[in-house]
C-alpha cells in the first residue's frame, strides 16, 4: 500500500485526501493519504521522515514551502525550475527525489475539459506571481498566438517573460491594458485578488469582450471576479476547482501510472462546496 501525503500551513482544510482516495478507487488502488501540518522550521525534518517510511512513495507540497522542497529535492522537472517550486514529490527507484509542478498541467487538463482552446489564441494572464510561474511553460507549449502577462508592477510581469523569450510572450503593466484594441480569447486570473473579494484594476471593456473568463480561485459560490465577469456580460466563465482537480490527478499519474477521469471527482467536490 502507497503511502502519500500533502504538507502545508494551514493544511486542515485540503480537499487533496479526499480527491486523491476517489482517484485510487477509480484505479483499483489502495492507498493511504492525510495531511501532514508542518511550520517552516521543522518541514524539512518533517518531510525527511515521512520518506523513512518504505511506503512512502510521495507527496503534495502546498503553501508556504513550494519554494522549500524545492531545494531538498534531488531534481527538479523543467516546470519546477521555471516556476521555482515544487507541488509534488516523487520518490525514485534508486532513493532519490524527483520535485516537479503540475499546476500546469492541472489547468491545460481542464481548459480541455471545458473545450477552450489554447492554439493561436490571445491569452490574458493576470499577475506574475508564483501561481504564473506555475503555468506559463505549459500554456506556451499549446502555442497560443500570443500570451499577456499583466501585473500590477510592469517589471515583475517583464521578468517573468524574460525567463521564456519568444515572440508571442510579453509582461506588462495593468495600466498598459488600456491600449490593447483586440480582444482576448481567454483571461485568465492567477491573482490572489478573488481570495480577498478584490478586484484586479483593469479596464471593463477588456473583459467584458473576452470570449472565456477563468479564475484560478474557486468557493462555494462565484468569485468576486466571476461575478463581475458575468455583470460585464461574459457568457463563459470558469473558476479553478476543475484546475485543483487536474493537478492531483497529474500528480497520482506520476506516482501511479495511472490518469484518472476527473469528471465525476469534478462533480463530486462541487455538490461537498
Amino acid at each position: 500500500m502507497g503511502r502519500y501525503t500533502v504538507f502545508g500551513n494551514p493544511i486542515a482544510h485540503s480537499k487533496s485526501p479526499s480527491i486523491h482516495h476517489l482517484f485510487a478507487e477509480q484505479a483499483g488502488l489502495t492507498i493511504e493519504y492525510d495531511c501532514t501540518f508542518a511550520t517552516k522550521e521543522n518541514f524539512i525534518p518533517t518531510l525527511t521522515d515521512f520518506f523513512l517510511d518504505e511506503n512512502a512513495k510521495g507527496c503534495n507540497v502546498t503553501s508556504p514551502f513550494k519554494e522549500q522542497v524545492a531545494k531538498w529535492v534531488n531534481v527538479l522537472s523543467a516546470n519546477a525550475k521555471l516556476a521555482g517550486a515544487v507541488n509534488t514529490v516523487i520518490k525514485k527507484e534508486d532513493g532519490t527525489f524527483l520535485g516537479d509542478t503540475t499546476d500546469g498541467q492541472g489547468l491545460v487538463q481542464d481548459l480541455h475539459r471545458l473545450n477552450i482552446q489554447v492554439k493561436d489564441s490571445r491569452i490574458l494572464l493576470l499577475g506574475a506571481g508564483g501561481a504564473a510561474r506555475g503555468v506559463l511553460q505549459s500554456m506556451l507549449a499549446l502555442d497560443p498566438s500570443l500570451l499577456i502577462v499583466a501585473n500590477r508592477t510592469e517589471e515583475k510581469a517583464q521578468n517573468l517573460a524574460s525567463l521564456l523569450p519568444q515572440d508571442n510572450f510579453i509582461g506588462i503593466g495593468l495600466k498598459q491594458l488600456n491600449t490593447i484594441q483586440r480582444p482576448f480569447d481567454l483571461i485568465i486570473n492567477s491573482t490572489s485578488a478573488s481570495l480577498a473579494g478584490e478586484l484586479p484594476c483593469i479596464p471593463d471593456s477588456v473583459i467584458s469582450s473576452c470570449a472565456n473568463f477563468y479564475d484560478m480561485s474557486y468557493g462555494d459560490k462565484p468569485t468576486v471576479f466571476i461575478q463581475y465577469a458575468k455583470k460585464l456580460g461574459v457568457f463563459n466563465t470558469f473558476d479553478g476547482l476543475g484546475m485543483l482537480v487536474g493537478q492531483a490527478a497529474e500528480s497520482f499519474y506520476l506516482w501511479t501510472g495511472y490518469r484518472p477521469d476527473v469528471a465525476p471527482v469534478i462533480r463530486k467536490l462541487r455538490s461537498s462546496l
